[in-house]
């Protein structure tokens, strides 16, 4: 009967018929709701009998429901399934390919969306006799579904599945092979081994790939069996096959067979073919080779220069990926080479650039990250593209954002003032977010341009020009006040790198503490006020409003912020004016004192007001001390160890750089690569630990007390801390005490943290011990390992677990270290690693370490500088049992000679 001639029945009674409507877009020309498709329709399946209809039933009869109407489509698919099953075995289907290949389609689509159809696997094992590939291709689909599920069903097919796996049809060979490997049953293991191993050697290229690809199956499905093989000699003799997918799934299959090794092995001659067979390899073949190359170290620089001759031509490959991967490797050879660096910057520039301007946005995004990090590697090899990088007005925001990050990068002493009046353009949008990126960008720009950087003269003369625009951006309060607030955070940025042009910005201060009303930026306008003190009249009457009105600032957002930049700017204030300020100050205190709703606030009030009756000059030092100055690119401590470019940069090419953060803190650990990490050279910005700051301002009103090595030492996650520079405070000079018995190296077993600060543990370097000679050469006892790591629980349990040290020594200095950060590098370049360092008033203090490249164990290293008597002692400790006391002397050895050089 057809479909569309079908004859009404009469209405029931009281009803009327109603003309015909034609088919609404979701719907079938059957007219019934989804599940009920006619045959011309596309979305969900109808009942089979809209499209082939058994002698003997009538298409057109909708499924029946029941009395509550709830089990309306889940009674019709059961149906539809046994229906299914009645025409897979009817004869007259069987007869017909296409009538077959709906109803084998019909049981995909089934399978797709989440119905079990696993029922009628018998029925569809018995369709996997048929020459039409398409059939084929689809039964295999459906046994790979519901194989795992059902072992006892699987071997049903293992009959089929071989035979097909000896078809003359190299397509069919293959299909069957992947089928055969991808029924995941540890039982039927026995029976895939033969083809699998008749693959390897099959003279058509898509079945040798399918059965490389099914070897990495087998070695996660049965171990045993791989070994018994060995199949990693036969995947490495494969790299000499004459089809390049072969080899690339080689690669993909050895590297992650080879994972807990480190990779698969790598030599020359290996290097050499794989590099000179490179144009042949599709995008995923190149990209997996290229990933190999950062690991391989060259004989010589002939080698390096050959290696990048061959690479050269991948740099205007048409694949992103390939393109980036090849700088990966560049990067690698010329680590430690800041000229061929740039040198390859400029290489890498054009081709970059052509991929982000044609790239679609999510891939450009990718391409923008990975040139923020190569901007910070080598400053200055994109600076004259930089017009590149202006904004689009079609652009997606994520775009935008980038290059707003990257146009502050790009900045220098001739392009500055085009970029800035680009940035300026930006701060008028709507875009909000985009808005205040523009003005933070000014205020970086503002910040890397000081008389002593590269710009010299001509930068402190831009960066003066930034602060009036960010002036101006502060009277546009009342009509865009992110951007006023965003200019007062910014300009207090600035004024710690220029303090000299305070002159500019403190005349619009009072005004400005009138109409920011962003907490943070009203902070910084306080803060500004307290520090412009001694050259503002008007300084001390604008807070004092705000302290006469303290208890409304509790019903402000972020009250906390701009109280305690009030009590902190009100406190400078009272030193530089104090017959102003002492009683509007003796106000303020006894209200933050008295203030409830924030513990810190109420400690750090009474922390002033004893500090204050210990002694004005005592409470000065502590309070008025230097502000802490923000580094070359604007940002703080947090930001820096965000970026972390040193490690950003062995995982170059993959999403970390996207996320801006290493691997290790957005996968988890049964799942992140086991691959040996790539020791990049000591170029610019990767030898040397990040530069910390002396102290972290967390509010515009003042400045906190440096971090201490607690949080970097035990790191979040177990993440390995980078080495720091810690500052301690200064504080008064305490009361004369007694100075504490000395006590033994042997006893000494102390918190590491706790004496780096001072909080009490006895220092080594009260220990009476002999000094020793310095001695010029370094004994070849010592092997370090280079880029040693260690977390910093692993290394006070080490510390604490060794009581006695293994070596020691005194002895006396010509001249003192200039700062910690100088310590630590001269010892970085010993391939000595620093935990904690903290510059002390009387002492400096560095917690060191290296690695033992033969036995692998750490030697751990307590230096201690006396300021005051112009010594250095160094405690070595190691679990090392063989050769311990020759192992920890020589590393005292390099000690010395690093720091005194």
């Amino acid at each position: 009967m057809s479909y569309f001639n079908r004859k009404s029945s009469a209405p029931p009674p009281g009803q009327h018929n109603a003309p015909p409507m034609p088919p609404q877009q979701g719907q079938y020309p059957g007219g019934g709701p989804p599940g009920q498709g006619g045959p011309h329709g596309g979305g969900p399946p109808g009942p089979i009998g809209s499209v082939i209809a058994p002698h003997g039933t009538n298409p057109n009869a909708s499924p029946t429901t029941d009395s509550a109407g709830g089990s309306y489509f889940a009674e019709s698919r059961k149906g539809e399934v046994n229906e299914l099953r009645q025409l897979l075995k009817n004869f007259t289907i069987e007869k017909s390919q296409k009538r077959k290949r709906d109803v084998i389609k019909k049981v995909i689509m089934y399978m797709t969306l989440g119905i079990d159809v696993s029922r009628l696997f018998t029925e569809m094992m018995l369709a996997i006799e048929t020459r039409d590939l398409v059939i084929k291709k689809m039964v295999y689909l459906f046994i790979g579904g519901y194989a795992s599920g059902n072992p006892d069903l699987a071997q049903m097919c293992i009959n089929s599945l071989q035979k097909d796996a000896s078809s003359e049809d190299p397509t069919v060979r293959g299909l069957a092979l992947r089928t055969l490997l991808s029924l995941r049953v540890p039982q039927l293991v026995e029976y895939v081994a033969d083809p699998l191993k008749k693959s390897l050697t099959d003279g058509h290229g898509y079945v040798r790939k399918t059965g490389v690809i099914g070897l990495l199956k087998l070695y996660h499905l049965d171990r045993a069996a791989f070994d018994e093989g060995n199949y990693v000699d036969v995947l490495y003799d494969m790299l000499r096959d004459t089809d390049p997918q072969v080899v690339a799934n080689c690669v993909v299959v050895l590297e992650e067979i080879m994972a807990p090794e480190g990779g698969m092995a790598l030599n020359r001659p290996i290097v050499l073919h794989l590099l000179n067979r490179l144009h042949e390899f599709p995008e995923f073949g190149m990209t997996a080779i290229l990933g190999l190359l950062p690991r391989y170290k060259p004989e010589d620089e002939g080698e390096t220069f050959q290696i990048m001759n061959l690479l050269d031509p991948i740099l205007r490959s048409s694949s992103p990926a390939a393109m980036l991967g090849t700088v990966r490797v560049f990067l690698h050879l010329t680590g430690g080479n800041t000229e061929m660096q740039m040198r390859v910057m400029e290489r890498v520039r054009a081709p970059l650039l052509t991929h982000v301007a044609s790239a679609p946005p999510e891939c450009a995004h990718a391409l923008l990250s990975h040139m923020e990090l190569l901007v910070r590697l080598c400053p200055g090899a994109f600076d004259p593209e930089y017009r590149q990088m202006y904004v689009r007005y079609n652009e997606p925001t994520h775009i935008k954002y980038l290059k707003v990050n990257l146009l502050a990068l790009l900045a220098g002493a001739e392009t500055a003032q085009d970029i800035c009046s680009e940035l300026s353009e930006y701060v008028s949008d709507v875009n909000v977010r985009l808005s205040r990126l523009a003005v933070r960008a000014m205020g970086r720009i503002a910040c890397r341009l000081h008389p002593g950087s590269s710009a010299g003269a001509e930068g402190a003369a831009i960066a003066e020009g930034i602060v009036c625009r960010l002036v101006e951006f502060l009277e546009l309060a009342a009509l865009v006040p992110h951007v006023a607030a965003e200019g007062a955070c910014r300009l207090a940025d600035v004024l710690r790198r220029h303090p000299a042009l305070r002159g500019h910005v403190a005349p619009a201060l009072p005004k400005a503490l009138r109409h920011v009303s962003d907490p943070h930026g009203k902070a910084a306008v306080i803060w500004m006020l307290g520090e412009s003190g001694d050259i503002l009249v008007e300084a001390p009457y604008a807070l004092e409003k705000l302290i006469d009105g303290y208890p409304s600032i509790g019903r402000m957002r972020g009250q906390s912020v701009i109280k305690a930049a009030l009590l902190t700017a009100t406190m400078k204030l009272f030193f530089k004016r104090p017959p102003e300020v002492r009683e509007m100050l003796g106000r303020l205190l006894t209200h933050a004192v008295e203030d409830v709703s924030s513990q810190d606030l109420h400690d750090r009030a009474l922390t002033y007001y004893r500090l204050l009756r210990a002694g004005p000059e005592h409470a000065e030092v502590v309070i008025s001390g230097r502000s802490a100055e923000v580094s070359g690119d604007g940002g703080f401590l947090e930001e820096d160890l965000k970026r972390g470019t040193r490690d950003l940069m062995r995982e170059f090419n993959t999403l970390a750089v996207v996320y801006g953060r290493p691997s290790d803190s957005f996968v988890a650990e049964k799942y992140r690569s086991k691959a040996v990490d790539v020791e990049w050279g000591e170029g610019e910005g990767m030898a040397r630990p990040p530069e910390a700051p002396a102290a972290v301002p967390t509010t515009a009103g003042e400045t906190a007390a440096p971090l201490t090595g607690e949080m970097d030492l035990m790191s979040i996650g177990g993440q390995p801390a980078e080495p720091q520079t810690f500052v301690a405070p200064v504080a008064p000079a305490p009361a004369p005490a007694p100075a504490p018995a000395p006590a033994a190296p042997s006893d000494f077993t102390g918190d590491l943290l706790g004496d780096l600060l001072d909080f009490g543990a006895p220092p080594p370097a009260s220990v009476s011990v002999a000094p020793v000679a310095p001695v010029a050469p370094v004994a070849p006892a010592l092997r370090l390992a280079t880029g040693p790591n260690i977390t910093g629980s692993e290394y006070q349990a080490l510390w604490s677990s060794e009581p006695s040290p293994a070596a020691e020594g005194k002895m006396p200095l010509a001249a003192l270290p200039t700062d910690t950060l100088h310590i630590e590098r001269s010892l970085l370049a010993f391939d000595v690693a620093t935990m904690a360092s903290g510059d002390l008033p009387n002492e400096i203090k560095v917690f060191c370490y290296g690695k033992d490249a033969d036995t692998g164990k750490f030697l751990l290293a307590q230096v201690v500088v006396d300021k005051n008597l112009m010594e250095m002692s160094v405690v070595i400790k190691s679990d090392i049992v063989e050769g311990k006391a020759e192992k920890a002397g020589a590393l005292l050895e390099i000690v010395q000679r690093a720091i005194m050089g």
